[in-house]
């Protein structure tokens, strides 16, 4: 691989990619369709991790005054020279990220947001000593700047809701050019809000501060912003005209976010790493952005940069390592019967028709079950296979990494659920050193019917799942030995205990029984233990009292047989 471009693992600065030979999939085309369809003030709502703050900065990085013409050669926009020639390097920019404003009170979400209003700010420092602007003006600035002796920004709540409309104006002034806005991540703030219980304050806030900076400011040429979901426009924006969103349902851009099929090959081939893309595939692809298909850039990268360093590496979970999955467990804990059987079709890989809601606000995401199947389609856990009416769409999970995130929450789920009721799972634990196969069975049974099943079609992979809730059952009991897969006799047994109480030692062979009938599928189990000497291991413990199980399992039933 000597002499390759490196990958740009967790780098959103398109200026670093472009200057320090990092490999770049070609986003410029997004410029070209902003100046062209042309829209004021232009939402574009995307999963997290589908490279959304990279192509906010390489548009700043191409309208930006000062600007570097070579960031950009080679690329697409390049091509159209009549636009590059009008618009690069142009015009000035404010470009702002409120991916970090946030904190567990509104005055502590106050201060990152003044945080970040100032740094920005101060990229202006010229405007300072400006000739074109007047002392009032200038003081204005200062404000906008200030620091206490901590370090802390002193710009009081009313410059902070007026900053960006002050500095566009006075930019504007100055460089006798309209400005172009960027606000990057701006639902984020209304996610903690919401999360931390200040949400009503950040509402207002940030309504006065989008109001000031995008309805009738004189001074904005247009502005983008970027987020998660589509919130509605009446929570934080009133009576904006002119306020174009583009969601993942919508055609337009439709390629500008996310890597396509061929741009993946295009990668996998650039590395030398061809062989691995039916995994790539499998694993990362199976969003729909419009009418394309698309990757998830971040995780493509990653693995990417985890083949070329071990060729046998296999796909990895990248999701779940780059932030909370908590939309996911809070859709789980509210889930009724028939929504635990949609949950069981989709990781299946069975579609599933649901009406979609694009605008929320954050007060109505847990509201209803329905609201938040939209927003785990908005926020990339679902995509979409198709329109069969007004505002409903054929559902499914994209692909391998999501369907084993969901399993991975409802694991946690189960595990969690199941152990608030500490006095029946005693009951069951017990019921095995007991001997008490009807009582086994009974509970089991119930476990069953309250989870939400993994519906594999290769039977061993059904067994695996009935294998691990039982498995998460019996290690409620701390000072129970319980293994799995443990080698004994000629052979693996599925679950081996070793009780201290009277040295009991249990082996449980589990077996699903494919034609329904469990009877028949006990007898395997049990035979199979006495054929491979599963007891084997439990004696050579020292195990005194060994008891055997047979445990069939059909659907949402289950048999227990005692030998």
């Amino acid at each position: 691989m000597m002499g390759k471009k490196k990958l740009p693992i967790g780098i959103e600065s398109f200026e670093e990619i472009r200057k320090e030979g990092f490999y770049y999939v070609d986003k410029t085309g997004v410029i070209g369709q902003l100046l062209e369809k042309w829209g004021k003030v232009n939402l574009f709502t995307r999963p997290r991790r589908f490279g959304k703050s990279l192509n906010m900065s390489m548009l700043k990085a191409f309208f930006e005054i000062g600007s570097d013409v070579e960031l950009f050669a080679g690329l697409k926009i390049s091509e159209k020279k009549e636009l590059c020639e009008k618009y690069m390097g142009q015009f000035p920019v404010l470009s702002i990220s409120l991916k970090n404003v946030e904190g567990l009170s509104f005055e502590a979400a106050k201060k990152a947001l003044k945080d970040t209003l100032g740094v920005e700010a101060r990229r202006f420092y010229f405007l300072e000593q400006s000739i074109k602007l007047t002392d009032e003006e200038k003081e204005s600035y200062k404000a906008l700047i200030g620091v206490d002796a901590t370090g802390d920004f002193q710009m009081s709540d009313t410059a902070m809701e007026k900053a960006l409309l002050r500095l566009s104006a006075m930019l504007h002034k100055h460089y006798g050019k309209q400005v172009i806005l960027l606000i990057d991540e701006y639902d984020v703030p209304l996610d903690k809000a919401f999360q931390y219980g200040y949400y009503d304050e950040m509402v207002s806030l940030l309504r006065n501060m989008f109001g000031n900076a995008l309805k009738t400011n004189p001074n904005l040429y247009f502005a983008v912003l970027t987020g998660c979901l589509r919130i509605a426009k009446e929570s934080i924006i009133t009576g904006l005209n002119n306020f174009e969103v583009l969601s993942v349902l919508d055609v337009q851009y439709d390629e500008c976010f996310g890597f396509t099929d061929t741009e993946v090959k295009d990668m996998l081939d650039y590395y030398n790493l061809s062989e691995h893309y039916a995994e790539v595939k499998e694993w990362y692809d199976g969003y729909r952005f419009g009418n394309v298909e698309v990757y998830c850039p971040w995780d493509v990268i990653n693995y990417c940069d985890l083949l070329k360093a071990d060729p046998n590496a296999l796909p990895q979970d990248y999701w779940s390592n780059t932030s909370g999955n908590a939309m996911v467990r809070r859709f789980i804990d509210k889930a009724d019967t028939r929504t635990r059987d949609e949950i069981e079709r989709l990781i299946a890989g069975d579609e599933i028709v649901k009406e979609i809601h694009q605008e929320l606000t954050y007060n109505e995401l847990d509201s209803s079950i329905e609201n938040l199947w939209s927003v785990l389609f908005t926020t990339g856990y679902l995509t979409q296979r198709g329109r069969v009416g007004e505002d409903q769409y054929r559902l499914a999970i994209p692909n391998r990494e999501i369907r084993k995130l969901f399993i991975k929450q409802i694991w946690e789920w189960f595990r969690d659920v199941s152990r608030k009721d500490g006095e029946t799972l005693n009951q069951f634990c017990e019921a095995f050193p007991e001997q008490n196969p009807e009582k086994i069975e009974e509970i089991f049974s119930d476990y069953l019917w309250n989870t939400i099943s993994i519906r594999d079609t290769a039977s061993s992979k059904r067994e695996n799942f009935y294998h691990g809730i039982l498995l998460g059952l019996l290690g409620y009991k701390s000072n129970w030995l319980v293994k799995s897969n443990a080698e004994s006799g000629i052979g693996y047994s599925d679950i081996l205990v070793e009780v201290p109480k009277n040295r009991t030692g249990i082996v449980i062979e589990l077996k699903y029984a494919e034609d329904g009938n469990m009877d028949a599928a006990c007898k395997v189990a049990l035979q199979q233990i006495e054929d491979r000497d599963y007891v084997a291991k439990l004696k050579d413990d020292g195990m005194r009292n060994i008891i055997k199980y047979g445990i069939a399992c059909y659907k949402k039933n289950c048999k227990v047989v005692l030998s």
